[in-house]
């Protein structure tokens, strides 16, 4: 058997290893054993889901292994992954527990946990849950009468969960006469996040509401801005919203259909926060996918930017450690630490809109905050993945692309998705020309080399 966990909780096919009901019974029990009470008194753990078919699957077996190691389950249904970080908190449980595969296609699914506190585990509490659903270290350990655990169900989770984002928003302001369009990508903020900005005043229409258990992230949501761009242009919105199928991550589209992800959504964040002096140490965390104009704008603003590896989890781990309070990914995840422990793409949308309110600007004028360098970006499917910079032939092309672009004001990243199994290029430089060259070069040397 492999490793469980990736660089985002567990994740793969469903029903097959390792997102199978057995594993998830295991991973159930190990947290209920891990994140037990030193006092002894009764723990709970917090279950929620995203939209996919075999969400209720995997529920019921991660119930089941909680409630035999004698924790109470405590299941939320449907519920984003932020919601789930935020009621773990809220209602003082001792872990909360995600099924969901975020961007992943509906045949895929995961598990992600969270800690009392609302964020992701340390590697070393991954470590420790994997080791004991490999091993039979706690399969003799067996509650009975009493001492079993009981599964309960919170009917107005989802009303909770809005109250609070709506707290988020400047109670001064209102979304009135804005119209936007919300893509919920028929994952789990369907129901969520068009109330939230209804009841904040905004005219909304939304999108990808609909799950079916097989439609997440099925051509909607914030991988396919082009969908997100349709509904804007032809409701005449002033922008549009689309979040994730877990509803972690955000991208825009402007009232001209022009997307901006989360590159422009930090540049927005981040003058707006400084313009009111709540930018901590005039500093955000992002990863080394973004735009160096992302870089250039914060150092013209008298900031800087502070670059991890790809991954929330690093994000938001630099951000603790250095005591900052805004960070995030291209790809929209965005952690506004000052409101929730992790991504959330409501909270980070409605900080655009008071930015938008605040700067009387339409959002295609604040998307002119940075002038991204020409960024190319693919993934190759990969049978396995070996060490490619071993490879003599991939690494010396590595090392002449590399050589060009640094004399362009380039760069380029290749690494292996945490999440899936493709290796993803990277290539950015100021000459379109050159960018493209080394790319398709890249890409195609990959190729053969890998496959």
């Amino acid at each position: 058997m492999g490793k469980l966990f990736g660089t985002d909780g567990i994740r793969g096919i469903a029903n097959q290893y390792p997102m199978t009901p057995e594993m998830a019974f295991k991973v159930g029990r190990a947290c209920a054993y891990i994140f037990r009470n030193n006092d002894r008194t009764r723990h709970k753990i917090l279950v929620g889901k995203d939209t996919r078919l075999s969400g209720y699957m995997l529920e019921t077996a991660l119930a089941s292994g909680i409630c035999s190691m004698g924790g109470d389950c405590v299941l939320v249904g449907p519920m984003p992954t932020p919601g789930i970080a935020f009621l773990t908190q809220s209602i003082r449980a001792d872990a909360g527990i995600v099924i969901s595969a975020s961007h992943n296609p509906y045949y895929d699914n995961g598990i992600k946990i969270f800690s009392r506190d609302g964020f992701k585990l340390s590697d070393e509490l991954e470590e420790k849950i994997e080791s004991l659903c490999l091993s039979d270290e706690i399969d003799n350990i067996r509650p009975c009468y009493k001492d079993i655990g009981k599964a309960s169900r919170i009917e107005d989770a989802s009303g909770r969960y809005i109250s609070y984002l709506k707290t988020t928003f400047p109670k001064e302001y209102t979304l009135e006469g804005i119209k936007i369009v919300v893509d919920c990508a028929n994952g789990a903020f369907y129901k969520i996040a068009p109330k939230v900005f209804e009841e904040l005043g905004a005219q909304v229409i939304p999108v990808g509401v609909n799950p079916d258990g097989e439609n997440i992230n099925d051509g909607c949501g914030a991988l396919y801005p082009e969908h997100l761009r349709k509904h804007v242009l032809e409701s005449n919105a002033h922008l549009g919203i689309a979040l994730d199928g877990d509803g972690d991550r955000v991208i825009f589209c402007d009232e001209k259909g022009e997307s901006l992800n989360g590159d422009n959504i930090l540049a927005i964040l981040a003058k707006y926060m400084m313009r009111f002096d709540k930018l901590k140490k005039k500093t955000i965390v992002t990863t080394i996918m973004s735009n160096m104009a992302l870089d250039e704008f914060m150092e013209n603003m008298g900031g800087k930017v502070i670059k991890v590896p790809v991954g929330d989890r690093n994000v938001v781990e630099a951000m603790v450690k250095e005591g900052l309070n805004l960070g995030g990914e291209q790809s929209g995840h965005i952690i506004a630490l000052d409101y929730a422990t992790t991504g959330d793409g409501v909270i980070a949308a409605l900080q655009v809109l008071s930015a938008l309110i605040v700067e009387g600007k339409t959002l295609s004028e604040l998307a002119k905050y940075i002038d991204p360098y020409p960024q190319m970006l693919s993934s190759i499917v990969v049978k396995e993945k070996k060490d490619f910079l071993a490879i003599e032939e991939v690494r010396r092309v590595i090392d002449m692309a590399e050589v060009e672009l640094s004399k362009h004001k380039g760069r380029l990243s290749i690494r292996y998705s945490g999440t899936e199994p493709k290796i993803r290029i990277m290539v950015e430089c100021k000459d379109e020309k050159i960018m493209i060259k080394w790319h398709d070069t890249l890409k195609e040397m990959l190729t053969k080399n890998l496959n």
